[in-house]
């Protein structure tokens, strides 16, 4: 009875430690888990005591793992995303995936384009899992899934880093829209510099088309002009029909119906990945495992691509780039 209180508690123990590492506060780890926060802290003395180390070095409120609170994580990550999804796992292993709950992370672009038929086919096929499409930019997804808020994230605009890893699945083209009968398409090959004269429409700077955008025209070293900065394709594609503009778009966001006229420029602009982003050594849940396999039948199949920053950026030419620079 002694043994598997003790065995109860270190998991508890390990549960907590876990909670707060990932979110970086104790507190934060006691409102996930629903219970104080001297507990969580008792918990995390007990367990560094047990295996006399220090897992956090504390500063007030903030706490920040050391090596060996690093070593514990990766050890005990698994075990304790294991344990508390047991019955997911059970399911799965029955062939079984009728309810439960599924939290994906993505962009407002991959839930506008590229998510509705995976959704629709997934829904139709669970419609007892409790599906949740979490609308996020790309550093607020990347805490999503450190955090384990999420399952997975879908998307094109997430920084990776050695925690986390990436499985490119979808390509779109670099594309060109101008208004119909704009006198740029009458070109038989555009260049940048037949570009450079007509006011570019583009999302606000801080994005990383803008700077894709930026690289390239200084790369050929032209000149360029944004006559308007505008959040979301959909807005940039309006203003674009009315003869704001023009502007270098994404294809995912081209379905067909637009009064544009399209070129795509991968000559300058190489094609632009879209993919699943999860943390190294998540546990997938059954209903995620089902998702992922409607997304790309040949998931499990294909190995992850380790990239350590700026994944589904667009991957320039190997032209000289000129410092300062993001890419």
């Amino acid at each position: 009875m002694a043994e598997r209180l003790h065995k109860q508690n270190r998991l508890r123990q390990l549960r907590a430690f876990c909670h707060a590492a990932q979110l970086a506060s104790i507190s934060k780890a006691a409102e996930r888990l629903s219970l104080s926060q001297p507990s969580v802290s008792l918990q995390i003395q007990a367990l560094e005591k047990e295996l006399d180390t220090l897992l956090f070095e504390r500063r007030g409120p903030r706490i920040r793992l050391t090596p060996a609170g690093d070593v514990l994580l990766e050890m005990a990550l698994p075990l304790v995303d294991g344990m508390d999804k047991l019955p997911d796992l059970f399911s799965s292993r029955l062939g079984e995936v009728n309810s439960g709950s599924l939290d994906i992370a993505a962009g407002e672009s991959t839930i506008l384009y590229l998510l509705p038929d995976f959704v629709g086919r997934f829904s139709e096929m669970y419609p007892q899992i409790n599906l949740r499409l979490h609308n996020v930019t790309g550093r607020d997804g990347m805490t999503m899934l450190r955090a384990d808020d999420v399952d997975f994230a879908v998307g094109s605009l997430i920084d990776i880093h050695e925690d986390l890893v990436y499985h490119p699945i979808f390509t779109y083209d670099p594309t060109l829209i101008a208004p119909l009968g704009h006198p740029l398409v009458q070109k038989a090959r555009i260049s940048m510099r037949d570009i450079s004269p007509y006011g570019l429409i583009l999302p606000p700077r801080h994005l990383s088309t803008w700077q894709i955008v930026d690289l390239v025209f200084r790369q050929h070293d032209v000149p360029y002009n944004v006559v308007l900065e505008a959040g979301g394709w959909e807005v940039i594609k309006r203003y674009v029909e009315i003869g704001m503009g023009i502007s270098i778009v994404t294809s995912i966001c081209l379905r067909g119906h637009e009064k544009l006229e399209t070129r795509t420029l991968n000559e300058y602009f190489p094609q632009r990945s879209y993919g699943v982003v999860m943390r190294r050594g998540k546990f997938l849940s059954a209903q995620a495992k089902s998702f992922l396999e409607i997304l790309d039948p040949q998931f499990f199949e294909k190995p992850p691509r380790d990239i350590s920053d700026n994944v589904g950026e667009w991957v320039l030419p190997k032209r000289p780039v000129p410092s300062g620079i993001p890419i």
